[in-house]
């Protein structure tokens, strides 16, 4: 009944559905998420520490390639490049038919993104100094989908379907983004000969798509290619994850979908194995011996500050001077105190924190272990404080509104 009295309705249902099955998932794999970082920080300051910075550091007897000589190098250039190329898949479907497809849709989150990129990137070199800290300021520009979506999945409903909407979108930017500083800034040297091998295969592979070849198996067995020519270029073998993706084709000849399917196959897969196992192997910091000046130290204090301020300064104030300036409306249905909150959410940064804090500073394990604990302070920080403020200041969840059928209220 309700959708033939509004027959935008079901419009508005379809377009929200898989988002609101995002919703669910990444609320379960962000908690996992919070669940693994513990675990890690509790082995590696347990009596088990010696064997938890073994197994993933020790050398391995035996490895077919090798680049590749320890189970922590097979985690973050192997196991990770099934997550960029989920986020590959994400941003294609996003910009072909989800919420970037539309240019005045995007126009905020983008501006918004790119803001909560490079004030965090800015409040990082002015609390650090700059100097030999100069490499990590990329760290705290991104945002975590996962661990930020699980906290606001403890919100259960209360929170605008329009501001879930906009932090989603702003970290699938915000994850372009950093996929495009890892090719730039943090590619010491290239190996001409491989790069022109891993442009051939990418180009075979859109090549495939343009033929319309819409078999699964040659994509997936060019990809492994495309990563193991990537992997000896010098840039970073994920990079080839988020490549491989963009060539898949959105629809099979028949008109099924084939990305967005395979996007949903592996997507569970990415954010409750992969990613866990990443942070497992990643957020381990062995806190014993290590003092007060350690702990506050201008890189982790630098770190923490450009998530838990830069990243709400930067969102926040761009929303404000958009809205008020009429280049692009605040998210629909939401008061200035939600929005806050959902700023402060977007400095949770953990997955694609700690992996470009392993690039910046790939011989210094000291500085690592110091932006570890940075990057797990400020998500912490930004995390209880965003969940607080939006608790306190949420009242219409017009999620319910549309389950049956109904728009939102305008604000």
């Amino acid at each position: 009944m309700s959708n033939n009295k509004n027959p935008t309705a079901t419009p508005l249902r379809r377009l929200i559905a898989p988002v609101r099955a995002l919703f669910v998932g990444d609320a379960s794999a962000g908690i996992l998420l919070i669940l693994v970082a513990a675990a890690a920080m509790l082995a590696a300051n347990s009596p088990f520490a010696d064997e938890y910075k073994d197994l993933f550091y020790g050398k391995l007897p035996w490895t077919p390639i090798p680049k590749l000589y320890d189970l922590h190098l097979w985690i973050n250039d192997g196991l990770m490049a099934i997550f960029f190329f989920v986020v590959g898949l994400e941003v294609k479907r996003e910009l072909i038919s989800g919420s970037l497809a539309d240019p005045a849709a995007r126009r905020l989150p983008m501006v918004a993104a790119l803001a909560g990129m490079l004030a965090p990137a800015a409040v990082f070199m002015m609390v650090s100094g700059g100097g030999d800290y100069t490499s990590g300021w990329a760290i705290p520009a991104a945002t975590d989908i996962a661990f930020a979506m699980g906290v606001l999945g403890l919100l259960g409903n209360r929170v605008p379907t329009s501001l879930r909407l906009f932090l989603l979108t702003v970290a699938i930017v915000d994850d372009i983004g950093a996929v495009m500083v890892i090719a730039v800034f943090y590619t010491p040297t290239i190996e001409m000969i491989w790069l022109v091998a891993a442009v051939v295969v990418f180009g075979l592979m859109v090549g495939l798509n343009r033929m319309r070849v819409s078999v699964l198996w040659p994509y997936i067995l060019m990809a492994v290619v495309l990563w193991y020519c990537v992997l000896n270029t010098g840039v970073h073998a994920t990079i080839a994850g988020v490549l491989a993706a963009l060539t898949i084709p959105l629809h099979r000849r028949d008109g099924n979908s084939m990305l967005e399917k395979l996007e949903h196959n592996l997507a569970p897969w990415s954010a409750y194995l992969v990613v866990p196992v990443f942070g497992f192997a990643n957020a381990g910091v062995a806190l014993t011996g290590m003092g007060a000046d350690a702990l506050l130290a201008p890189l982790p204090i630098a770190i923490a500050a450009g998530l838990v301020i830069g990243k709400q300064v930067g969102i926040f104030t761009t929303v404000f001077i958009a809205d008020k300036s009429g280049f692009a409306p605040r998210p629909e249905n939401a008061n200035w105190p939600e929005i806050w909150g959902i700023s402060i959410l977007c400095g949770i940064g953990f997955t694609m924190s700690l992996f470009i804090g392993g690039l910046a500073f790939p011989n210094q394990p000291a500085f690592i272990e110091e932006a570890k604990i940075g990057i797990l302070a400020g998500s912490a920080v930004s995390a209880i404080i965003g969940f607080i403020v939006l608790r306190l200041t949420t009242k219409h969840p017009d999620s319910e509104c549309i389950d049956q059928g109904h728009l939102p209220s305008e604000p």
